[in-house]
């Protein structure tokens, strides 16, 4: 991680960031206006950096473990912690599926085609 990050997180502290310029210097191109910054910048540079060494053992908590010498319990404790400060990711179903169901619901097709369609992924 950058050290500019982690000054950034520790001069800001849990305080909300709002980014009001943006600047591409390749292109010479600034954008100006409010843009809030992403949840996983929102965190602490040290949970950025446990988030950033859980992605890199590829989610092995056992892995973890040996990279911090801690135990078990205490990795997914700290998960925990990390995942209460993050907004939970509201998947929305495929188009397919939609149409499916939507299929059924105007009695276009049976219950039974239905479920097999939705099985079958279509």
């Amino acid at each position: 991680m950058s050290k500019d990050w982690q000054d950034l997180t520790e001069i800001t502290g849990k305080r909300v960031i709002i980014v009001e310029r943006v600047k591409l210097p390749q292109e010479g191109i600034s954008i100006e206006g409010e843009f809030n910054l992403p949840p996983l910048v929102r965190l602490s540079a040290d949970d950025q950096i446990f988030i950033s060494a859980f992605i890199r053992c590829h989610g092995s908590i056992k892995q973890m473990e040996k990279f911090f010498g801690v135990s078990y319990p205490t990795i997914k404790n700290r998960l925990n912690k990390i995942a209460d400060q993050l907004e939970f990711v509201q998947i929305e179903p495929a188009a397919g599926k939609i149409r499916i169901l939507e299929r059924l619901e105007s009695g276009e097709i049976s219950v039974d085609k239905a479920i097999n369609d939705l099985h079958k992924g279509n």
